[in-house]
């Protein structure tokens, strides 16, 4: 495993093994208030095109606590893809970092620097796609339930780097997605023919009305409407998601064991009522929390070598 840019690279296995250390790294800091310094003296360099408060901080976060230390680099320093082309900040990085997490727009900017780097490359997040996110997502769900096999993820709006890396992980832990988007918000035909040539098996659904989509699920996921980058088609996109809230109305509809994720940020009135947020449904602020235990597991097995 020499970098983490898509859910889809990995095997079961290797995601398996990727929560299950994660929960142990989680157990031990929990238990004892520290971690093994299994990465001590290595630094990972941090590229952000995109602020962000989750990923910045839980990946700083998690190199500390390993040891280490997250080198923040902001795109007006790196310039990346623009005053300096990817291959040679991925070899620059490489001759002085162990580890590199990138935070970008365009996806083939995180591809590029695997590709030209000597060091493990982990994507933060790209407008493609966002894997750190979505096995943070299963990793909340397992703790949660105590399994993730036959377990069933609604995923409410917008079909988005969120919905297609949620969609891949799910099939390849043994989770039903279901899908419910306004007609023209879907994952693109060619997203889901791919996911499904990968995975075969995978009970993957698309319903187009919410209420539906959440009748038998045990996890109801949302996305904000509006990402970074999309702010003038905010007034269309409120109106075209109507109907697509996770609010009380929708709850009731699901079963009572049912519990609620975002990746955040969330708009409350929008994409996600209050009350829902703030209920005892929600596993919001966990799932936030474990962005930090998932990354500090990855960043152990790819930069630490940890079985």
């Amino acid at each position: 495993m020499p970098h983490f840019i898509s859910i889809a690279d990995h095997s079961t296995e290797e995601l398996i093994h990727l929560l299950d250390v994660a929960g142990r790294l989680k157990k031990q800091l929990k238990e004892t208030g520290r971690n093994d310094p299994i990465l001590a003296g290595k630094t990972l360099a941090m590229v952000f095109e995109k602020p962000s408060l989750r990923t910045r901080v839980s990946f700083a976060v998690a190199m500390t606590q390993l040891g280490g230390y997250g080198l923040l680099l902001r795109q007006e320093e790196v310039g990346l893809g623009s005053r300096e082309p990817v291959e040679d900040v991925a070899r620059i990085l490489s001759g002085m970092c162990d580890g590199i997490m990138a935070r970008t727009f365009e996806h083939e900017k995180v591809t590029g620097l695997a590709r030209w780097a000597s060091v493990p490359v982990i994507n933060g997040l790209t407008d493609y796609s966002h894997p750190c996110q979505a096995m943070a997502d299963l990793m909340t769900l397992q703790e949660h339930f105590g399994n993730l096999d036959g377990r069933t993820l609604a995923f409410i709006g917008d079909g988005n780097n969120v919905a297609r890396s949620l969609a891949t992980a799910c099939g390849k832990l043994g989770v039903k997605f279901i899908l419910s988007s306004p007609a023209g918000y879907e994952l693109p035909e060619e997203d889901v023919d791919r996911i499904m040539a990968l995975l075969p098996a995978m009970d993957f659904e698309l319903v187009r009305d919410p209420i539906e989509a959440v009748r038998g699920a045990d996890a109801i996921y949302t996305d904000t409407w509006v990402s970074m980058g999309q702010e003038a088609e905010k007034a269309r996109r409120v109106k075209d998601f109507a109907g697509y809230h996770i609010d009380e109305r929708l709850m009731a509809a699901a079963p009572k064991h049912a519990v609620v994720l975002h990746c955040l940020p969330a708009y409350r009135g929008l994409e996600i009522s209050a009350e829902v947020m703030e209920g005892p449904q929600s596993l919001i602020f966990p799932e936030a929390e474990n962005r930090l235990h998932f990354q500090k597991g990855l960043l152990a097995v790819l930069m630490g070598g940890m079985k």
